[in-house]
């Protein structure tokens, strides 16, 4: 059995600096100014150091190459994707249990499957991620958007689905691009940034605009279609009716929860029409928007909802006076999305996907009046990821819907319901499905400090636990992003090793709806903070573990929310693994996507909303000589959302602050290269999984030395 290695009695050198601003006459502190540049020299021999520190702790954790075997069987369980259909053919993605990564398959009507795209075929090193597919409405071409090396900048191919044959691409600067096929596969709709040489160097993210491009053709000669007059942070979306009659394009000013729509109609045969504009972003409300095969528009909107309703509209009068509204919200539930179903020999039906708590419920309504027919039969309590139908071209499988499931046993998988016969039945399991271990899943109410109700989900060992165990609490909290039931591999690991883990609803997510989000942010963001206290709090009370047992975990929006938590309660938590962070709430919009995220946290721009950045800001809230938790900062070089620079700067501050001592509750800097915010491979995820698994497990005791 290994012994952990002992640390240095003091930390790699990390000179302080005196650096004060005062913005709007307010001091602010930045002694770790220089840490914000890599390419400093002295930046890049500080990290250096902290490579080999962080290195030769990580290496030495005991029972390392246990962790890791477990840890590799989960997530190599693989994973299947639920089909989208175009004219009697099916295109999904399917994992095996020996696969880096999904590769894309088509199954022809005949039954036969073959492959049309592995990412690791065109790219061996493992570095190459496949971001978005889309195949034409004849189900004869197909879109797809590769990146590399974590810097999420797609580049949009088109291939031949019958011979494979590349017709198309490189286009470039297609990050984040949605495609929307106009009949005849010669011409999509897509998403695409100006080129860089005609924006100012700081903006070159942004200005995206709407295009038309014909297949085969330099993508500097599309057409432009939208978006030359809106703010540069704007996002778009495209999508196109069933019979190409009706373009759809949503928009939103950068993660803002508030959206515009517009409509184009193209039944005269012009390809570039000027779009109506439906839905202004100014109302401050969600809507997404669809154009069924019986010619009705279907909106999901917060319009007087805050948890969503449905509404219905003609597509020639589409302006929300016009709209009817056709399912009402509930107030126990959120509305996701709904898809139109042809059912052969019946009137049509709307499929309406819902959750509960975070819980995905699915039902069937008369698509003409909205009635209620019956509630659709789900594998259990867990999260519908993807619900299809199949398109207007496919003769078969009209009253069938094809569901994406997950829970936090199940590896991705399909179901298909049949209205003919109200049953749903598993159509394909992940490869690796039997290496999951058994476990419990609980979901439990506690009050948060203002009396709020928060529902959390708890995972432990089959059989019910004696006493307190090493607990490990996650959440997010954020841009209205819920934390739904799903297949989560280093939380089963950690189960199966003895521990518990938890997962709270946190304020700032959407799983009580709109309200629930905008309680979280902004002015209101100490709420999530005190949301994840609270339940750390409820967890020991209730016996689940101690405080000295409490490891917490996050990243990105939840890196921001552990790194507060830390700050906040050191005394409630014994380790922490922060993952690409955002930690300095002062400077955060002067990096990468930040400029984005002021809809959400606030802008050190505003005195007043700089007084609520600073407030919780984990950079400025540091203490001295505090005894604070084991921390783990971990960042990936190449990430294009969150600049690195937080976590290098946090890790300065803390190794300084926390009179810990370095050998038992260590703070420690761990960086990957050639990995981003998102995608990665297998093996990537398995070596990341391993040192947070193990620096976590040793501190709270799960796994002894």
């Amino acid at each position: 059995m290994n012994e952990v290695q002992s640390l240095p009695e003091s930390y790699p050198n990390a000179h302080r600096t005196d650096t004060v601003e005062t913005p709007h006459g307010i001091e602010v502190h930045d002694p770790y100014r220089w840490l914000e540049d890599p390419a400093d020299p002295a930046c890049e021999a500080w990290s250096r150091e902290q490579d080999r520190l962080t290195d030769a702790w990580l290496r030495d954790l005991p029972r390392r190459e246990e962790i890791a075997e477990r840890l590799s069987t989960l997530l190599r369980t693989g994973s299947v994707s639920a089909p989208v259909w175009r004219n009697g053919r099916s295109f999904f993605t399917r994992r095996e249990s020996d696969q880096e990564f999904p590769v894309l398959f088509v199954r022809e009507p005949s039954g036969t499957v073959r492959q049309l795209l592995d990412v690791t075929e065109l790219d061996p090193s493992g570095l190459t991620t496949l971001d978005r597919w889309s195949p034409s409405l004849e189900g004869d071409r197909l879109a797809y958007q590769i990146s590399s090396g974590g810097d999420e900048e797609s580049l949009l191919y088109v291939l031949d689905v019958t011979t494979g044959e590349l017709l198309e691409g490189p286009i470039d600067r297609c990050r984040y691009s949605s495609v929307a096929w106009l009949p005849g596969g010669t011409e999509f709709y897509y998403v695409r940034r100006i080129a860089p040489e005609l924006v100012p160097e700081d903006e070159r993210q942004f200005h995206r605009r709407v295009w038309l491009h014909r297949v085969g053709t330099d993508p500097d000669n599309d057409v432009l279609v939208h978006g030359e007059q809106l703010h540069h942070t704007y996002f778009y979306s495209v999508s196109l009716s069933p019979d190409g009659n009706w373009l759809l394009v949503h928009g939103s000013p950068g993660t803002a929860r508030r959206d515009s729509l517009w409509l184009a109609d193209l039944r005269n045969g012009d390809r570039v029409p000027e779009p109506r504009l439906v839905l202004d972003d100014e109302q401050g409300v969600q809507a997404s928007a669809r154009v069924e095969p019986d010619g009705w528009m279907y909106i999901r909107t917060t319009l007087d909802a805050p948890r969503g309703r449905l509404c219905v509209a003609d597509p020639n009068r589409p302006d929300p006076s016009d709209w009817t509204e056709l399912i009402p919200e509930d107030p126990e539930s959120v509305l996701e999305t709904s898809r139109w179903l042809d059912s052969t020999g019946a009137d049509p039906l709307l499929a309406v996907l819902r959750t509960a708590h975070a819980v995905s419920e699915l039902t069937l309504h008369d698509a003409g009046s909205g009635e209620l027919r019956r509630a659709v039969p789900l594998p259990g309590t867990g999260q519908v990821t993807t619900m299809n139908t199949v398109d207007t071209r496919t003769a078969s499988g009209r009253d069938r819907i094809w569901l994406g499931w997950t829970d936090f046993a199940t590896p991705p998988c399909v179901y298909s319901y049949s209205v003919a016969t109200n049953e749903t039945e598993a159509v394909e399991h992940a490869p690796g499905q039997d290496a999951v271990p058994e476990i419990t899943s609980t979901q439990l109410s506690y009050s948060s400090a203002d009396g709020t109700t928060v529902r959390m989900f708890v995972l432990a060992p089959a059989t019910p636990p004696t006493g307190p165990l090493p607990t490990l609490l996650t959440g997010y909290g954020g841009f209205a992003l819920s934390r739904e039931p799903a297949y989560t591999p280093n939380a089963l690991a950690w189960v199966a090793a003895g521990g518990v883990w938890a997962l709270p609803s946190l304020r700032g997510g959407a799983e009580e709806g709109e309200q629930w989000h905008r309680a979280g942010m902004r002015e209101n963001k100490q709420r999530v903070f005190d949301d994840f206290h609270a339940a750390a709090e409820h967890l020991i009370e209730r016996g689940w573990t101690t405080s000295d047992q409490l490891a917490i975990s996050g990243g990105s929006n939840g890196g921001l929310l552990v790194g507060a938590a830390l700050t906040q309660r050191p005394e409630l938590y014994r380790a922490v693994v922060c993952s690409a962070p955002l930690l300095d709430m002062v400077r955060y919009e002067k990096f990468l996507l930040g400029r984005l995220w002021s809809e959400e946290y606030g802008s050190a721009e505003n005195p007043e909303e700089l007084e609520w950045l600073l407030s919780y800001s984990p950079y400025h809230n540091l203490g001295e000589a505090v005894e604070y938790p084991a921390v783990l900062l971990s960042v990936f070089e190449s990430d294009s959302r969150v600049d690195p620079m937080h976590a290098r700067k946090m890790c300065a501050a803390l190794q300084h602050a926390t009179s810990s001592p370095p050998d038992k509750r260590p703070v420690l800097l761990r960086r990957e290269t050639e990995v981003g915010h998102s995608a990665r491979s297998v093996s990537r995820s398995v070596g990341m999984a391993t040192d947070h698994f193990a620096f976590l497990a040793e501190a709270t005791g799960l796994i002894r030395k």
